[in-house]
């Protein structure tokens, strides 16, 4: 049973943010610490360090940044200051190797996820940040989801669901995530392609204000020349694009991937709605490595995460800079700030 925890002297409680501490093997760990440390963060909510109190002691120690965060051990109903909830036995963490690819972390990422799924979802938290996981590592861990993003839509039972990359520069959102090349043609449907285009459309109008202009991007080389290298253009995204257009939504395309995010195209377009994984994020990271935040579509939760990974060569060494998990937990207070002091996703 969870319970109030909280001294009786703590000040007015304020919304509170869960921040899963992600692989504890990669710069999860810091980036968290150095959020707990940015005290010009936490006036409108206050950020929970889901994690493991031994690795955020150890990382402290190390890199000499301060780790003054209230410690629990059970999740908190109300916080008025930063907090580290460590859950009993995710993790030994005197265990843990940086750098390297351990079981022991994949499934501690995995619980660390859980936990904030359930305090989203039981209204304790206003919403999510995720630091970064080791795909490898979950799958070590016996952990079967590719990702974040898929893990996230099973836990919170959401049916319809997509990645989005923002930032003020350039906004991509994903037909398909993470799976292989090969696999994706096979996965592309008209209704899959619309429902993603609806969703980006509902957020990045909200994220900026207007309605949102969207370019679809062909699958092919030349996207398809016409049927000359494919036909995927014809068959799958011109009937998508008609569905798209018949809910009243602006989006231009299929258009070549090698043109579409040239400086002149880019004043054109809201966001892009990628057909793969890398087609999308490889723009969008040239542009925005550092500034982009990582958004998932579709959930009864709001979640956040930075736009890079666990960078295991760099772990625990006081190299990572943490803009894109600043703009990721900045993002989430924003995503959340009209439905304080209850988690509702506005997208």
């Amino acid at each position: 049973m969870h319970t109030d925890i909280l001294p009786t002297n703590f000040g007015k409680p304020k919304p509170i943010v869960a921040v899963t501490m992600g692989d504890a093997a990669g710069v999860g760990p810091e980036l968290c610490l150095r959020l707990l440390a940015e005290k010009s963060l936490h006036g409108t909510a206050v950020p929970l360090v889901i994690g493991d109190s031994d690795v955020l002691t150890r990382v402290s120690k190390a890199l000499k940044i301060p780790l003054t965060a209230l410690k629990l051990n059970q999740p908190p109903l109300s916080l008025d200051r930063p907090a580290v909830y460590d859950p009993a036995g995710a993790l030994p963490g005197k265990a843990v190797q940086p750098g390297v690819n351990q079981a022991i972390c994949g499934r501690a990422a995995a619980r660390y996820i859980e936990e904030a799924v359930t305090g989203c979802s039981q209204g304790w938290y206003v919403a999510m940040v995720t630091a970064p996981i080791s795909k490898k590592a979950l799958n070590m861990g016996g952990v079967d989801f590719p990702g974040h993003t898929e893990m996230l839509a099973h836990l919170t039972h959401a049916p319809n669901y997509a990645m989005l990359l923002y930032s003020s520069e350039i906004a991509c959102a994903f037909a398909t995530c993470h799976q292989s090349l090969r696999s994706v043609p096979d996965s592309l449907t008209p209704d899959r392609i619309a429902d993603v285009a609806n969703l980006a459309f509902n957020a990045v109008t909200t994220l900026r204000g207007h309605d949102a202009k969207l370019c679809m991007l062909g699958l092919n080389p030349h996207a398809g020349e016409e049927g000359l290298f494919g036909d995927e253009e014809i068959r799958i995204l011109a009937p998508a694009k008609n569905k798209i257009l018949e809910r009243g939504i602006a989006i231009d395309g299929p258009l070549p991937p090698d043109t579409a995010f040239t400086p002149q195209a880019r004043t054109r377009y809201d966001c892009y709605i990628s057909m793969y994984h890398d087609q999308g994020s490889i723009p969008f990271k040239m542009l925005a490595f550092d500034t982009g935040v990582n958004i998932t579509m579709g959930l009864p939760i709001v979640r956040t995460s930075p736009d890079h990974g666990t960078a295991f060569d760099i772990a625990w060494q006081g190299k990572v800079r943490p803009d894109s998990f600043f703009a990721a937990y900045s993002m989430a207070v924003r995503l959340a700030s009209n439905y304080f002091p209850g988690p509702r996703a506005i997208i």
